[in-house]
């Protein structure tokens, strides 16, 4: 019992992996323990745009940049209404922010969101180890724990293979989404930051100005002529997908992960979007049966998870990589037009190319790094997916052709 108080009070904190590692640390955050799958990511900047994104429910994520929370927190960098991640590892925590945009600092943000943070310690040595044994389950503890017990609790976490995450994350009921990138700069609501429906549902303020969120994404004013309406499906959706939907000219409606294909085709929808998610994309049966149901009927346009869901719709596998690909700076080639993106990626599952029916899906997009399946679409029919992040938020901006490429499919349906 002493020796749990003056770790306490001296701030210490543990990562204990379930291959009975053990690193030794300094707690920030929230005083609690937590456990995950333990994973890196190599991103140099947005770190909060991480901690929020949904993809990594059930994740520790450790940032291999060495010195994060520097510019603080806001609520504008915000992927979702909460951080998502179950911990943070960190090499150099910073108590202090700097910067006009910040309404908090990381600490304050984290900790009011009761997520622990352990800092100080060799992420370099912890990096090179889950590369060599991959991805491992762990426990965090900021509140004194020993580190036998954590060892015992993160072998007794279930294992992320398995696991059917998106039903936890995704939003209770539909909403209307209408803000673009150009209203980042409006207030976000009062609901939105009390963790209510995400900012953006439908306010009666609209989009703002075509011209203005069309130049800001890229798109000419004829390709965004249009209007559309998308039925965008939340299995961990982010929120610069839904402001780049917008920008480009879509009335987007969100619905949860377990929307029947019956219930999107009664909104009418010029095109369907499948979001990223968090976990394994098998035990998600029911999203597979309803892609299937919409597959020829109408365009879609797979992220992620949602591109995993595809393959399996298309009667492909998926399989587990060994410690997945998280960060902004992974180099994918288009072997339709031959070009390199640098792309944002956060995944832990890939489809197996050659599970898919070579009649059917031409692969589109390949990994250079380990050459794993990043693209695909149907031969005939009005679907493609990528396994990266085209909203890129953070990121680079390499692959938000995409959203493009949407919208000329529904052109092409539509006539």
């Amino acid at each position: 019992m002493e020796d749990t108080l003056t770790q306490q009070a001296a701030g210490r904190a543990i990562l204990a992996l379930e291959d009975g590692r053990v690193f030794n640390g300094r707690a920030a955050g929230a005083r609690t323990r937590r456990g995950g799958e333990v994973v890196f990511n190599t991103s140099l900047t947005g770190y909060q745009e991480v901690f929020t994104d949904p993809s990594y429910s059930g994740q520790i994520v450790c940032l291999t940049y060495p010195h994060i929370g520097n510019v603080g927190a806001n609520l504008d960098d915000e992927e979702s209404p909460k951080p998502y991640i179950e911990a943070l590892v960190v090499r150099e925590f910073s108590p202090l922010a700097s910067n006009w945009r910040s309404s908090e600092s990381a600490q304050q943000y984290l900790e009011r969101h009761g997520v622990p943070v352990i800092w100080d310690l060799d992420t370099r040595a912890l990096v090179r180890h889950l590369r060599d044994v991959g991805a491992l389950r762990g426990v965090i503890a900021t509140d004194g724990t020993a580190a036998e017990r954590l060892i015992a609790e993160a072998r007794a976490l279930p294992t992320m293979a398995g696991q059917e995450l998106a039903g936890r994350v995704t939003t209770a009921r539909s909403y209307e989404w209408t803000k673009g990138s150009i209203d980042l700069a409006a207030p976000t609501s009062v609901a939105a930051a009390a963790g209510a429906l995400p900012a953006g549902k439908s306010d009666g303020r609209g989009a703002g100005s075509l011209g203005a969120t069309a130049r800001s994404a890229g798109v000419t004013t004829g390709e965004a002529a249009a209007r559309h309406r998308v039925v965008a499906y939340d299995f961990g959706i982010k929120q610069n997908i839904l402001r780049l939907l917008v920008d480009h000219n879509c009335d987007v409606t969100v619905v949860p992960a377990g929307t029947s294909a019956a219930d999107v085709f009664a909104l009418k929808p010029d095109g369907v979007f499948l979001s990223n998610g968090p976990g394994d994309p098998e035990p998600i049966g029911y999203a597979v049966e309803n892609i299937r149901k919409l597959l020829g009927r109408v365009p879609i346009f797979g992220i992620c998870l949602g591109h995993q869901l595809c393959g399996l719709a298309l009667g492909g596998r998926t399989f587990k990589l060994k410690f997945g690909h998280h960060g902004s700076n992974h180099p994918v080639k288009n072997l339709l037009t031959q070009k390199v993106e640098i792309t944002a990626q956060n995944h832990g599952f890939c489809v197996d190319p050659e599970s898919l029916p070579s009649s059917d899906v031409e692969i589109t997009h390949v990994n250079l790094n380990d050459h794993t399946n990043e693209g695909m679409r149907h031969r005939s029919l009005p679907l493609f997916s990528v396994q990266y992040h085209p909203e890129a938020s953070p990121g680079p901006h390499d692959a938000r052709y995409l959203f493009n490429d949407f919208i000329a499919m529904m052109n092409e349906a539509a006539r």
